[in-house]
């Protein structure tokens, strides 16, 4: 049996190749405790032959700054670039507002000789004699010099010379081998803050099957214990399983421009899809810090369905972002929560049937909502429309704030709420169609189980690069990602036939400071006249990176997960599913499609 397992804030999902389902609450002190229980519930405790994982434990050891405590070796005059970081502010016009405090704190970051120019030559020599001792309060270290993104000969030297004294280093040319000095540091610390955390994790998960794969942040399949050493790379893994799903989806049914709605129990998560393809981003924000890894344009708020109502000190109604996660839960949980949550205030209104039951917790317990509710002094349709509202600003930011029209737009909405709030989002946005796929409440834990496995590579170039240099290093990258694809790591030659690759280069034209990524430079100055209204096409265009996206067969195709029995129905309604509840509103009607998705549309 092939599972797919998504382990979110609140429940953890299980998915299997045969079409079963099982939704179990989130163990967040252990969290490969639910994991190993999801599988053993499906698989009637047989180990299975591949499982494959979405988890939020790299992003929750981040944002709660669990990691271990870290030391940085970088280039002599640079130690502080983690904290000067960008002249930009998180918000301009508050001179109260700090910036992130760094994962490394000033007397752990060190300073080593050696200096490359921009160009990746070298200026001064670097020996294994002149890295400097760590102090022995370090629990892992993270080497990141000026240029090795061109040339990484002298990383390797301060690694292999740190390796050899037992520490545990994370190198940048291995993490982030990309140009802008700020954000490459920022990924590299991270990683070796989150390796400790992760580690142990993650070789838990790959004891559980004889295969076990961890979704990264790009939305492709990696081995778990590979993951386990670059455990930065998985910042977004549970929302991009759901989002590479929720885009085939929408392709299926023919309405592949769309954008993804993922709501669960303590976030909701939205990507943009364009002819059937997420949008991908050129870096990701998370707790406030840079990375520079592959991943989807993936945007996060705080409203779920466990998400906090309250009243704040001027008595406005607040929802979000503090949430009652798996423990204690919302109020109708019945495992002592005590403050009201969206999941109350839509079993208070009706939109969750009083005699349903969530599963692992048994019945809900609708006085105990209205009471909660009560208490804080909250409407349950005021902290219905609050919560909605966020959300409807959360699709903003990747539609409007992009140039790109949401009425032009289906939301595919899944996650165990999504189905419950997409209807009042997609009407505040004028959007007039809403997709439900299959399995829509353990919809991630079917991505997972669907996505294939992926790696891809980087390499920076310096100056202007000629045809010749950009087709040979185009070339030498496709070789480097399908080999990793097709052997995890095997000798050249081993490349699997199945393996698909895709190239592309990062473009600007001559003195931007920014780049978009395309597949050719050719379509560079039609992408950068869509995004921003204007072109100079005889202007010279500088490729600063080149990029190589490998991809082997997945688990399983998404056709052949069996679906589940659908009727329509016409609103106002409910549609009641084992994994999740699905809210017509008045005017709206539901059909079923061929593909078993529900077509949710208004006049």
């Amino acid at each position: 049996m092939r599972i797919g397992v998504d382990t979110g804030g609140t429940f953890t999902d299980v998915v299997a190749d045969d079409g079963s389902v099982h939704k179990l609450p989130s163990t967040p002190d252990a969290p490969a405790t639910a994991v190993a229980a999801g599988a053993d519930a499906l698989t009637g405790g047989t180990r299975p032959e591949l499982l494959a994982h979405g988890t939020t434990v790299a992003t929750n050891a981040l944002l709660e700054r669990r990691g271990a405590r870290v030391a940085l070796v970088t280039t002599k005059g640079f130690a502080d670039v983690i904290e000067i970081a960008r002249q930009d502010r998180p918000s301009l016009y508050d001179p109260f507002v700090d910036r992130p405090e760094p994962l490394v704190e000033r007397d752990l970051r060190l300073e080593v000789g050696g200096r490359l120019a921009a160009d990746g030559t070298e200026l001064e020599g670097v020996t294994a004699a002149d890295v400097p001792p760590v102090p022995d309060s370090a629990e892992s270290v993270a080497v990141c010099l000026l240029h090795s993104d061109l040339d990484a000969t002298h990383e390797r030297i301060v690694t292999e010379a740190l390796a050899a004294r037992g520490l545990d280093v994370t190198a940048s040319y291995e993490i982030s081998p990309e140009f802008r000095e700020y954000e490459r540091t920022v990924t590299t610390v991270a990683n070796a803050y989150l390796r400790p955390v992760c580690g142990d994790y993650l070789r838990h998960v790959d004891d559980l099957a004889d295969e076990a794969f961890a979704m990264t942040s790009a939305a492709g399949l990696v081995p778990a214990r590979e993951a386990a050493d670059a455990p930065v790379t998985l910042l977004l893994s549970g929302p991009a399983g759901g989002v590479r799903a929720g885009a085939a989806v929408a392709a299926a049914v023919g309405l592949p421009d769309a954008v993804t709605f993922d709501m669960g129990g303590t976030s909701t998560d939205v990507c943009l899809v364009r002819g059937g393809v997420p949008e991908p981003a050129g870096g990701l924000e998370v707790g406030g810090l840079p990375f520079r890894v592959p991943s989807l344009d993936i945007h996060t708020v705080g409203a779920g369905g466990g998400s906090i109502a309250a009243l704040d000190p001027g008595g406005a109604l607040v929802v979000g972002p503090r949430s009652a996660g798996a423990v204690p839960g919302p109020a109708c949980y019945g495992r002592g929560g005590t403050e009201p949550t969206v999941t109350d205030a839509d079993l208070a209104l009706g939109r969750i049937p009083a005699d349903g039951s969530f599963p692992g917790l048994g019945g809900l317990d609708i006085d105990a909502s209205r009471a909660a509710l009560e208490r804080a002094g909250v409407d349950p349709q005021g902290v219905v429309d609050v919560v909605d509202a966020n959300m409807e600003q959360a699709v903003r930011v990747v539609t409007v704030e992009r140039g790109v029209d949401p009425r032009d737009l289906t939301l595919v909405a899944f996650g165990g709420a999504g189905p419950l709030h997409a209807c009042a989002v997609a009407e505040g946005l004028g959007m007039r169609t809403v997709v439900v796929p299959p399995h829509a409440g353990v919809f991630s834990a079917v991505g997972l189980l669907t996505a294939p496995r992926q790696r891809e590579v980087v390499r920076s170039l310096a100056g202007s690069a000629g045809v010749d240099t950009l087709s040979r290093t185009a070339e030498a990258l496709s070789e480097e990602a399908t080999t990793l694809v097709s052997g995890n790591g095997a000798a050249p030659g081993a490349a699997d036939p199945e393996v698909e690759v895709e190239v592309a280069h990062d473009c600007r034209y001559e003195g931007q400071s920014h780049e978009i990524t395309v597949g050719s430079v050719d379509a560079f100055h039609d992408e950068h006249e869509r995004r921003n209204g204007w072109c100079e096409r005889s202007a010279p265009v500088a490729v600063v990176a080149i990029r190589a996206r490998a991809r082997g067969p997945a688990p399983l195709d998404p056709s052949d997960l069996p679906t589940v029995e659908r009727t329509g129905a016409t609103g106002p309604g409910v549609i009641a599913e084992s994994d999740c509840t699905i809210w017509i509103p008045d005017g709206w009607t539901a059909d079923v499609h061929p593909t078993g998705a529900l077509l949710l549309m208004r006049p």
